[in-house]
C-alpha cells in the first residue's frame, strides 16, 4: 500500500467518527481532488508526491462542510457545477425527478418544448434539461443573489434564459404557452430543523431547506404559478421529501383545474416528486 492510500484508509475512520454518512468515498474523493487524479489513480500517486493540504481538507469535512464545498464542484446527471456557499447543492435523488421529466418532454408532440425551473438554486435542473432535451427553450427562476453568483457562473454558456425574481410571480410573458413546469423547492418542515443533516442545515441556505410548519408552503404557491404557466396539457413536476408522499399530488386537484395527480419513487423507492397535467377547457 502506497503512502496516499494508507492515509486514506486513517481518513476514512476520522470521518466515520465525525459522523460522515459515506466516509470512504469522501475521503477518496478528496484524495483525488488534492492530488490532481481521479479516485481510480490514488494508488499511482507516489509517496514523494503526497500533499500534506490533504488533511486540512479532512479536518473540514471532519466538521461537516459539505464536500461540495470543499471541492468547488458537485455533479449531476452529466453536468459537472460550480457550488458553494448561499446555493444549495443538488442531491442525487433530484437526478430521477429530472429524468422523469426529460422523458415526459419528449413524449410531447412539441418541436422546441418551453420549460420553466422555479427555484432553479445552482441551475442543476434547467441545464440536465437544456443538454438533454437539445430543442427545448427553457428559462429558469432563482430569487437569492448569493444563488445567483453560482448559477450565472454554471449558465454562462449555456443558453438557458436565467431571470432574478420570485417563484410565485415569475414569467408572466409566459403564460399558458409553458409546457413544462418543474421544481425543486423548500420542502423541509420548520418543526423538523434539529433532524436536518449538519450539511444542510448549517451551510444550504436557509431560503433552499425550509417552508412553512408542514413544509408545503411554497408548493402551496408553486401549483398557482403552474397552473398560470402551463398550457392546457402541460405538466408540472415537484420535488418533496420522502414523508410527504401522498401528501402534494392533493395540493393538485380537479377542483384546482388539474387531471392526473400522482406521487413518484425515487431510485431508493421512496415518494420523492410530485406530478399532475393541466386539465383540458
Amino acid at each position: 500500500m502506497n503512502l496516499l492510500l494508507a492515509e486514506v484508509a486513517q481518513a476514512t475512520q476520522r470521518l466515520a467518527a465525525a459522523g460522515v454518512p459515506s466516509p470512504r468515498n469522501d475521503a477518496e474523493e478528496l484524495a483525488a481532488f488534492v492530488h490532481g487524479v481521479k479516485r481510480g489513480e490514488l494508488h499511482s500517486v507516489k509517496n514523494s508526491d503526497f500533499d500534506a493540504r490533504y488533511w486540512e481538507t479532512i479536518a473540514r469535512r471532519e466538521q461537516r462542510e459539505p464536500l461540495q464545498h470543499i471541492t468547488g464542484r458537485a455533479f449531476f446527471r452529466y453536468l459537472e457545477l460550480q457550488v458553494g456557499p448561499g446555493v444549495f447543492v443538488p442531491r442525487p435523488e433530484t437526478e430521477s425527478v429530472v429524468g422523469w421529466a426529460i422523458d415526459a418532454v419528449r413524449a410531447m408532440d412539441v418541436v422546441e418544448p418551453r420549460i420553466v425551473d422555479l427555484c432553479t438554486g445552482s441551475g442543476a435542473i434547467a441545464l440536465a434539461l437544456a443538454q438533454e432535451v437539445p430543442r427545448s427553450r427553457v428559462h429558469a427562476v432563482e430569487l437569492s443573489e448569493d444563488a445567483l453568483k453560482w448559477t450565472r457562473k454554471n449558465m454562462e454558456a449555456s443558453r438557458v434564459d436565467l431571470r432574478q425574481g420570485d417563484a410565485l410571480d415569475a414569467c408572466h410573458d409566459l403564460d399558458g404557452q409553458v409546457d413544462l413546469v418543474i421544481s425543486n423547492p423548500p420542502y423541509i418542515p420548520l418543526t423538523e430543523w434539529e433532524y436536518v443533516a449538519p450539511e444542510a442545515r448549517d451551510y444550504d441556505p436557509q431560503l433552499a431547506l425550509f417552508s412553512g410548519e408542514d413544509g408545503l408552503d411554497l408548493i402551496r404557491g408553486l401549483e398557482r404559478t403552474a397552473h398560470r404557466l402551463l398550457r392546457p396539457g402541460g405538466v408540472v413536476v415537484i420535488e418533496h421529501a420522502d414523508t410527504q408522499g401522498g401528501q402534494v399530488p392533493w395540493i393538485f386537484t380537479e377542483e384546482r383545474g388539474w387531471a392526473d395527480a400522482a406521487d413518484h419513487p425515487d431510485l431508493n423507492k421512496r415518494p420523492r416528486f410530485a406530478t399532475a397535467r393541466r386539465a383540458m377547457p
